[in-house]
């Protein structure tokens, strides 16, 4: 699907990709982030990544229908890791099976001759987020995923860091407690604690737990039931102060708590700007996270450190892709 204006710009233009397992999207934008168009396809991935990187192509050429092919600087490229940003791999994302070291930078930038750069979603994320978003004018920022899965990006002085080998910011895979739901397959991870699909693990246990004892849930009232709970469920349920839901969320918010600290003890960030399920949560969330941070936290680091949800929501995967060309 092509959605488009017919404004055309007079500035120097750069193409974003967002790559996911289910959609990808292509933008065109300036350095602005005022974006021009967008054409977005489902991925159905079973199609392997010729094809797919074929229909990019086919799309970004299209542009050069409708504009001024010099006027195109850069391509920047978001898509879930693992990857390598320094040659431009993409390396067996679990979303993306059969996407096994292909070189998609190198590809692109054969087919257009303009410069091409790639960076994992996250660090994408963070990068939107530091330019445009919640963390726009800091020089130390950490952007947190918190959705399905929990990653980082750091923007350490004004730079984003990815580490030696694009695993900086896999805070997902700390462990935070020696038991617990599982998360970047480790139990009692960061990731467990602090996921969408950690946070239902940790639901379906404790209602499992106790309907088995015969004491009521509200918000599942069968073990039938228990395999349909999600993240949304426990945080709806909470939202109209059911105890069982709130003692959940409670332990998310001790242990993000938890999480928080050590990075803020480590990284000393001006900023720390949290996507998704605190997002949309963050009145639930934050007076739990900001107790467990008084107790856990160096004093004068948490002072200077401001913890906000992301700005850009569900646009966040078009700005993220672009950053990743702007930065």
């Amino acid at each position: 699907m092509n959605n488009k204006t017919n404004t055309k710009s007079p500035q120097d233009l750069y193409v974003g990709i967002d790559i996911g397992g289910t959609k990808c999207a292509i933008v065109l934008g300036d350095n602005a982030f005022n974006i021009y168009e967008k054409i977005f396809f489902e991925t159905k991935v079973e199609r392997g990544p010729e094809v797919i990187i074929n229909e990019f192509i086919k799309n970004i050429h299209s542009f050069f229908e409708r504009y001024d092919r010099k006027q195109f600087i850069k391509i920047g490229i978001s898509c879930g890791g693992p990857l390598n940003s320094k040659k431009g791999l993409i390396k067996s994302p679990p979303n993306l099976p059969g996407w096994d070291n292909i070189p998609i930078v190198a590809i692109l930038e054969k087919e257009f001759n303009i410069d091409v750069t790639i960076q994992n979603d996250a660090n994408a994320g963070a990068i939107a987020e530091w330019m445009m978003g919640a963390g726009k004018g800091t020089q130390n920022m950490v952007f947190l995923t918190f959705g399905t899965g929990m990653g980082a990006g750091l923007i350490l002085n004004g730079k984003i860091y990815s580490g030696t080998n694009d695993l900086g910011g896999e805070v997902g895979h700390l462990r935070l407690a020696q038991t617990g739901p599982i998360g970047f397959g480790k139990a009692g991870s960061f990731e467990g604690f602090c996921s969408g699909g950690g946070i239902a693990q940790l639901a379906k246990s404790t209602v499992k737990n106790k309907l088995e004892n015969n004491i009521e849930v509200d918000f599942c009232n069968t073990l039938n039931e228990v395999d349909a709970i999600t993240a949304k469920t426990v945080f709806t349920a909470a939202l109209k102060g059911d105890a069982v839901a709130l003692g959940i969320v409670k332990i998310t918010a001790e242990y993000l708590g938890k999480g928080l600290a050590l990075l803020i003890d480590i990284l000393n960030p001006e900023c720390i700007v949290i996507g998704s399920i605190y997002a949309r949560n963050e009145a639930l969330l934050k007076p739990l996270v900001y107790e467990v941070l008084k107790k856990e936290a160096i004093p004068e680091a948490l002072e200077v450190c401001t913890i906000v949800p992301a700005k850009l929501g569900d646009k966040i995967g078009d700005y993220a892709a672009l950053g990743v060309a702007l930065h």
